[in-house]
């Protein structure tokens, strides 16, 4: 009877498991990869010399030489071609300017191959990269090439007059400019094309690398942060490796195919994307940009499996029409961030049966989240073995004083599950908060000092989270001076600077509003006109033209008397917001942007059809 009573409770325990910890299963399984993900780095480290995400892919190229590495539009090009093509890059390049381990180059291109030989190549002789956002321009553009200490900038032939804007002063800095052509006539600017062409595709010795090491700065990518112009994050090759990882630890393999129509200067295409296929093996068909109408006929083209996606690139899908065939594809899994929990259903719903798998965490950032379970709105799932080894909090934060809410004896109180609050990381030696190149002013405001006890610090994220009951973490708005708008971040202060250099205008203030059926924020600035002066919307208009990326540029502007001020001078954001650009309830003078016209008068009809959804933003 006690044998009988002993094997029906171990049948029934299945089902109590399930009813008591209904994501075990899951928990382990996630908990099992992230521990061949340690056990594999910790490999890494002591490989003498470091064995870098290029070493991976040079296995890659003796594994299997022929395999399809990159495609793009017409032409293919197999794991050999691109370790020959960027031998040939290597060789003309210490040939023609001297780079030598250590250097530092910034690319400025759009996506192509090359981008990837030059960075492969550059790699070969130990430089650092940096990624330039080939949106920015003039002083966006110096600035940035200035913050990580570059030693040469390589271009596109097709941003070539980008880089005449700024050519000056790099000349003054004795920077080597390169332009990827066989032909040009400017002076102080190189051809690249012709010298590659030319050069040998002979394996380069790993000695020319010999001394880059794990926490050596592999690449710099940027991010508006909370204020100010673009900050060059450093990322270490341990933090290479961490990004790259990503891929595995959501079910990817090497037999997966990999679409990837973000722009490679951002840290998902670069990192959790084309290192990430790397470290897989696996092929990637790269577009120049993302395109609603032909996303699904390249995945059956090309038979992908995994896709990357921005939250506006799931919007954009969901709102083409309907076709018969929507769910004739082999993806199977979708990784990235942003996605809104109504899009994401209708995604499933439209689409097939696709793994969304949710990721949170900033480019310079030290602790991330992976919403491995699919579930539906949450942007990963908190898990005690992953506080214990990289430890974050949700802290009370006061977003009218701009600060976290402390107690008596000046500590951080951290929320209880169901209620927001500030997402922080510790700062370990596990977690590292490596910081902005040149910028130790920046760096040292994410820091966050005295958090839950004395001469503690954590990286201040900037966003506000919730975690519920479940354990699952959803994301709830960002804090500070930076908005979040077709899947990029824009550094209010920035266009601030821009505003104000036009004629009319004397003051502004830039924060975000929402649009309804939209992710994110757009831009609207509150303005203050110069006395005498009346607004001038196509010079307004040229300005930010000339000056912003398309994203950055403010769609709506409200003209004010004066702009409201806090006690200690800081311009008030959080009100305007929620007025938003309704001019049923905005008395002063509101103006839309209009591509062809510039800015002209907002009308309630036009806000009208924008709310209703009958005109997109």
């Amino acid at each position: 009877m006690y044998l009988y009573s002993f094997l029906a409770g171990l049948a029934i325990l299945p089902l109590f498991l399930y009813i008591r910890f209904p994501y075990l299963i899951h928990d382990l399984r996630f908990f099992a990869r992230s521990i061949r993900c340690g056990i594999q780095i910790s490999k890494y480290k002591k490989k003498k010399p470091f064995f870098t995400i290029l070493d991976c892919f040079l296995d890659k190229v003796k594994q299997h030489p022929d395999k399809p590495f990159i495609v793009f539009e017409n032409s293919t090009y197999s794991y050999l071609d691109a370790d020959k093509q960027s031998n040939k890059i290597a060789r003309s390049l210490m040939e023609f300017s001297s780079l030598k381990e250590g250097d530092t180059v910034a690319l400025f291109f759009g996506n192509e191959p090359m981008y990837v030989f030059l960075w492969l190549g550059l790699s070969k002789i130990g430089c650092k990269i940096a990624l330039l956002n080939h949106s920015i321009r003039s002083k966006s553009l110096l600035h940035c090439f200035s913050c990580s200490g570059a030693n040469a900038l390589i271009a596109a032939t097709e941003l070539k007059g980008a880089v005449e804007e700024i050519l000056p002063a790099l000349r003054e800095q004795n920077i080597s400019v390169f332009i990827l052509s066989e032909e040009c006539n400017t002076l102080g600017i190189e051809t690249l094309s012709d010298k590659i062409s030319k050069a040998s595709d002979k394996p380069l010795s790993p000695d020319l690398r010999s001394n880059v090491m794990l926490k050596s700065p592999a690449l710099y990518i940027y991010t508006s942060g909370t204020t100010g112009l673009p900050k060059a994050a450093v990322i270490t090759h341990e933090r290479v490796w961490l990004a790259s990882f990503l891929l595995g630890l959501v079910g990817v393999s090497s037999d997966d195919v990999l679409y990837v129509c973000l722009p490679l200067y951002h840290t998902s295409a670069f990192l959790m994307g084309l290192t990430g296929a790397i470290d897989r093996g696996m092929t990637v068909i790269l577009r120049r940009k993302f395109s609603a109408s032909q996303f699904w006929d390249d995945c059956r083209k090309y038979n992908v499996t995994v896709i990357q996606y921005i939250g506006e690139i799931m919007r954009y899908l969901c709102n083409t029409p309907k076709k018969v065939n929507d769910r004739d594809h082999k993806v199977r899994i979708a990784v990235g961030n942003g996605i809104r929990a109504d899009t994401w259903s209708e995604f499933l719903h439209r689409f097939g049966d696709v793994q969304i798998r949710e990721c949170y965490g900033a480019t310079e950032g030290n602790v991330g989240f992976i919403n491995y379970m699919g579930k539906v709105g949450a942007i990963g799932k908190d898990i005690s073995f992953l506080r214990k080894i990289t430890p974050y909090a949700l802290i009370k934060y006061d977003t009218e004083r701009e600060e976290p809410v402390r107690d008596s004896k000046g500590l951080c109180i951290e929320v209880p599950r169901g209620e927001t609050g500030l997402f922080v990381g510790k700062i370990t030696k596990l977690s590292p908060f490596i910081g902005y190149a040149k910028n130790n002013e920046q760096t040292e405001k994410k820091r966050l000092k005295d958090v839950f006890e004395k001469g503690d610090l954590y990286f201040n994220s900037g966003d506000l989270l919730k975690i519920d009951q479940d354990g699952f973490v959803y994301f709830q708005d960002r804090i500070g001076d930076t908005f979040r708008w077709k899947g990029e971040n824009v550094a209010t202060n920035e266009v601030t600077d821009i505003l104000i250099t036009v004629d009319c205008i004397e003051e502004a203030n830039v924060y975000g509003v929402k649009v309804p059926g939209h992710e994110g924020r757009i831009g609207m600035a509150a303005v203050k006109l110069k006395d005498g002066h009346e607004f001038d919307g196509s010079d307004t208009y040229e300005c930010v033209k000339t000056s912003l990326p398309i994203y950055a540029r403010p769609r709506f502007i409200r003209i004010q008397n004066s702009l409201a001020l806090t006690g200690t001078f800081k311009k008030i954001k959080a009100k305007l917001a929620e007025d938003g650009f309704n001019p049923a309830t905005i008395h002063d003078p509101l103006y839309i942007l209009d591509e062809n016209k510039g800015y002209i008068p907002m009308t309630q009809e036009m806000y009208d059809s924008i709310s209703s959804g009958r005109v997109r933003l």
